[in-house]
């Protein structure tokens, strides 16, 4: 079918493209290179080692050293574990089975570990994730063959081929800690055959409708659910809201963040709670007794020590199916019992849920999802509901012809043009006072939100202007490129003064542990170095710094603060603003604030592009205008 095709060909140019950056990044670079490029581990040390499911060795590391870079290293995804004695033949290849923090454990297709281990220095490089590009070509070649017969009326609903329908004379469900769109998407899901969308813009309360969704409808018919989301903060995010609903959850894959919470929702923990588990415990130590008296003999090669051996580890192989067994049975039961199973789209393909049916798949944050991914739990379903917004931040494609040929449309987006019935906007938002919101009703939502009455006036105490543009026009604020990144120093400092001077206001009226929250935000990564080096130079801010954030765009997506720095950074005689014309990620800087809004920025460039242009007079309508000059002098 051409729709599946098109999609095979821009997942081949992705992959390709991905490969190709990965290859880039790895050839000819040294063990710091590619440590300091987030793909290493190095040096490193093994902490511990136990034979896992299917005889496979399951060794736990630790890098010693460089502890605060930033990593790659992620469940699920393949790693080789190398000795610098030899890295060209001293590796052995496996794949990620838990990471925390600066621990991880690696899976290794063998049940010992090699000589070479003990000698020289160890380390772990991740590979390039074939297996996640396999699974999403693997999905897309069965949904194809699904779309070809008749009674695929999910697929054909998601292609556009059918419409969506709905169970007529339902009983109408109300649920009192909901608003009145809030119910109507619960009813939309309980109604739905085929095809349900939540469009949720910032601050509407999405997870918590999402959250009254699922209960309803496992309360309604008793369903199987799998909620699944591309990222794993999102997953846990809404496991552990299900959780303190009183729901039975399995988090399939492992946590982001791996808190006490996190964990008792975890395979792992769960079969560890698990009352067979001490059998297999018992079995699987005796099978490593008969491992450890087999490679005693590693050093005598007569033929009797030879059969002895050989029958040694014979005895623990067949030892260790019977620990499979059991375990696997642990494994069912558990499934068996949990009402909402949760993981990532690709982790959707985990062996414990690898071969099963759900009622209902949710698949959450689906305006930032590749579509290919979205199909592997798609494949699982009944019915599909989707949940996102798709006027904020897009899927991450690394190849740009990919993206231009049409990979960056998401299916979340597809689908509200295709069936605008199956489509509820929650309309009413809970985060920011009306004239934050107001900008970005207008221009993303046909001016449909609303801001809740305890929101839409808040102010900070005796600070009434929640929104202000300060224009650095004129101010020869030039911006400096470097790299692949713009930096403007002066606006940085600028920045700087004026949340001392609004801070020195605050805390007249609020005690160091009662300051309100602060996000600094830019697009730019070297703007947030310098913002960050700046702040922590500026001694009139540090009894506050525990309340102040600095971040790009991106790493404050579904967060908020009470009051947000926007620092524009681009500043050029040619108008120039690079991606600062992606106005979705604007969408998402601009709605992280409760209270204050400040954006600061040189409206000569800014103003060449329409939408800075209509904000910029949005603030003048509102007299939430400033000239840079009255901060300066």
């Amino acid at each position: 079918m051409d729709y599946f095709k098109k999609l095979l060909n821009l997942l081949k140019t992705e992959r390709d493209e991905s490969l190709n950056q990965y290859i880039q990044l790895t050839e000819k670079s040294s063990v710091s290179e590619r440590r300091a490029n987030g793909l290493t581990w190095y040096p490193i040390a093994i902490r511990g080692s136990e034979i896992g499911r299917g005889d496979y060795l399951s060794v736990e590391i630790e890098r010693t050293t460089h502890q605060d870079l930033p990593h790659q290293f992620r469940f699920g995804m393949p790693a080789v574990l190398f000795s610098n004695h030899d890295p060209q033949n001293d590796r052995i290849e496996g794949t990620i089975s838990h990471q925390n923090g600066n621990r991880l454990k690696i899976t290794l297709k063998t049940d010992e570990l090699p000589e070479w281990s003990r000698d020289g220095k160890l380390g772990i490089d991740v590979l390039f994730d074939d297996n996640s590009f396999d699974e999403m070509q693997s999905a897309l070649k069965q949904a194809d063959i699904l779309a070809e017969k008749y009674e695929s009326n999910l697929v054909k609903v998601l292609i556009g081929e059918k419409t969506p329908t709905f169970q007529e004379n339902l009983p109408s469900v109300s649920i009192p800690s909901l608003n009145t769109w809030q119910n109507e998407a619960v009813n939309k899901i309980l109604s739905a055959n085929e095809l349900a969308i939540v469009h949720g813009p910032p601050g509407t309360g999405k997870t918590t409708t999402l959250i009254q969704a699922i209960k309803a409808l496992i309360q309604k018919d008793n369903q199987k659910i799998l909620v699944v989301a591309p990222s794993n903060t999102a997953v846990d995010l809404l496991s552990e809201k299900l959780h303190e609903e009183g729901l039975n959850v399995l988090r399939v894959g492992n946590p982001a963040k791996v808190n006490e919470k996190q964990l008792a929702l975890t395979l792992d923990h769960k079969m560890a709670d698990h009352s067979m588990i001490r059998e297999a415990k018992k079995l699987k130590k005796q099978a490593q007794e008969y491992k450890n008296m087999a490679h005693k003999y590693k050093r005598s090669f007569g033929k009797s020590e030879r059969d002895q051996r050989k029958l040694l580890f014979d005895e623990a192989h067949k030892i260790m199916k019977e620990v499979g067994n059991t375990e696997q049975y642990i494994i069912d039961d558990l499934v068996a019992k949990a009402q909402v199973i949760t993981a990532t789209l690709v982790g959707a393909t985990h062996y414990t849920i690898r071969n099963l049916k759900f009622d209902t798949v949710i698949i959450d944050e689906a305006g930032q999802a590749l579509e290919p991914a979205c199909w592997i739990p798609i494949l699982k379903a009944q019915k599909v509901i989707l949940a996102g917004d798709h006027c904020q931040l897009s899927p991450t494609i690394k190849s740009s012809e990919a993206a231009k040929a049409g990979l960056n449309v998401t299916l979340f987006e597809k689908c509200i043009a295709l069936h605008p019935e199956s489509v509820t906007l929650l309309a009413e938002q809970y985060r920011m006072h009306e004239q934050i919101m107001g900008y970005s009703s207008q221009v993303f939502y046909q001016n449909k939100l609303k801001a809740h009455s305890s929101v839409a006036n808040h102010t900070l105490k005796s600070d009434n202007t929640p929104l202000l543009f300060i224009d650095t026009a004129g101010c020869g604020f030039e911006e400096k490129i470097e790299g692949t990144s713009s930096t403007n120093p002066e606006e940085a400092a600028l920045l700087m003064r004026h949340l001392c001077l609004f801070s020195d206001e605050l805390a007249l009226e609020y005690k160091p542990e009662k300051f309100p929250t602060v996000a600094i935000i830019s697009p730019y990564k070297q703007q947030i170095n310098l913002l960050k080096e700046q702040l922590a130079h500026t001694p009139a801010l540090q009894i506050f710094t525990d309340k102040i954030s600095v971040n790009t765009i991106d790493s404050f997506q579904g967060q908020e603060r009470d009051i947000v720095y926007i620092s524009m950074t681009r500043s050029n005689a040619e108008g120039a603003i690079g991606f600062l014309s992606d106005i979705r990620r604007m969408n998402v800087a601009m709605t992280r604030a409760r209270k204050k809004l400040v954006i600061i920025g040189d409206s000569a460039t800014l103003a060449q592009f329409p939408f800075y242009a209509d904000f910029i007079e949005y603030a003048e309508n509102l007299n939430a205008y400033q000239s840079a000059w009255e901060f300066i002098n």
